[in-house]
């Protein structure tokens, strides 16, 4: 259903309404009265609503197979983007990275070429679709049952499975959910792929606000870093508005931009430390800005890859405790002065 427009500002979390800005709209209503998939026309923009957040829209194409096609290549380039180098092997060689990796005993090499098959059968599956394409488009009729559909169809499963194995290219978690979405894109309707994206975008959008909301806390009452909390906050929402945002949309121009000149503002960030400071005060500025230069680098991770990062951001989380912990003489400090 969709309901009358409106015009907001903040962010993609549900808060009340705003009538009068144009800052990047995401939210309309406390979350308690909106149900999940409530489309909303808010500053111009279709939006859906999941999950505490109102995600920007985009008009599916017809289900084709030529349209699966592309959006399996696509998928698949974005999936390569964002893995481990060494695995976008050519389909032509599934055959020689089976046996890699059938012939390998040990583990660690093992994972390796587990991810190079995967890798493989991504690049086959992708070689018999654009093959069933031209015959469809030469007038022959490809059905979902057809033997090359089914082999397509196995090769993407069997690389979602292998997938599980593969590191993101930070090397701190795997991504397999990344290797689920070209498959999701061949057995799904594509409208119904679209939907799971929003799904898929909302959860990202809650993930880069755990972790600003932590990196905030981390330094909002530490007079070293008065001023960094609205800078964690701007890079967050230029982060959320990058992630919702396709390459091909109009305004990615704007919206990578601002993301980017968020990111870089937030890092060239300075302490602020009194004309003549001790070196624990220098110790824990510098390791407070490389927890700084840390969380945006995660955040970037899970902004361009558009899925959470559940293991690096609680590993971030608890070295930010540790550094609270650290620096409790400094904060206590900080509070008797204010």
């Amino acid at each position: 259903m969709i309901s009358s427009p409106l015009t907001l500002t903040e962010s993609n979390r549900a808060v009340e309404i705003h009538l009068d800005g144009d800052e990047p709209p995401w939210s309309a209503v406390t979350s308690s009265q909106i149900s999940r998939g409530t489309k909303q026309v808010i500053n111009g923009r279709l939006r859906v609503y999941y999950d505490g957040y109102w995600v920007k829209t985009y008009e599916a194409p017809a289900d084709t197979l030529l349209a699966k096609k592309k959006l399996i290549e696509a998928l698949t380039r974005r999936l390569f983007n964002h893995v481990e180098h060494g695995l976008n092997v050519p389909g032509c060689r599934l055959d020689e990275a089976r046996a890699a990796y059938d012939s390998e005993a040990n583990p660690q090499r093992k994972r390796v070429k587990a991810g190079m098959l995967a890798g493989a059968l991504f690049n086959r599956a992708a070689d018999i679709f654009t093959k069933l394409v031209d015959l469809q488009a030469d007038g022959v009729v490809v059905k979902s049952d057809d033997a090359l559909m089914r082999q397509c169809g196995g090769h993407l499963q069997e690389a979602l499975t292998l997938g599980k194995l593969v590191m993101h290219r930070s090397g701190e978690e795997g991504i397999d959910e990344l290797w689920g979405e070209p498959f999701k894109a061949f057995a799904y309707p594509i409208e119904d792929f679209y939907t799971s994206r929003y799904v898929k975008i909302a959860m990202t959008m809650a993930a880069i606000d755990g972790i600003s909301d932590g990196l905030g806390a981390t330094f909002g009452d530490l007079r070293m870093f008065d001023g960094i909390v609205e800078l964690i906050q701007d890079y967050a929402r230029a982060a959320r508005s990058k992630c919702e945002t396709l390459r091909t949309d109009q305004d990615i121009f704007e919206i990578w931009t601002s993301f980017a000149v968020a990111g870089e503002t937030l890092c060239n960030y300075h302490p602020h430390l009194f004309a003549v400071v001790g070196p624990t005060e220098q110790h824990w500025a510098m390791e407070g800005m490389k927890l700084v230069r840390e969380g945006r680098q995660l955040i970037e991770y899970v902004t361009r890859a558009r899925i959470p990062m559940p293991k690096s951001a609680k590993e971030f989380m608890e070295r930010c405790q540790l550094y609270r912990l650290a620096c409790a003489s400094i904060l206590t400090r900080d509070r008797s002065v204010a």
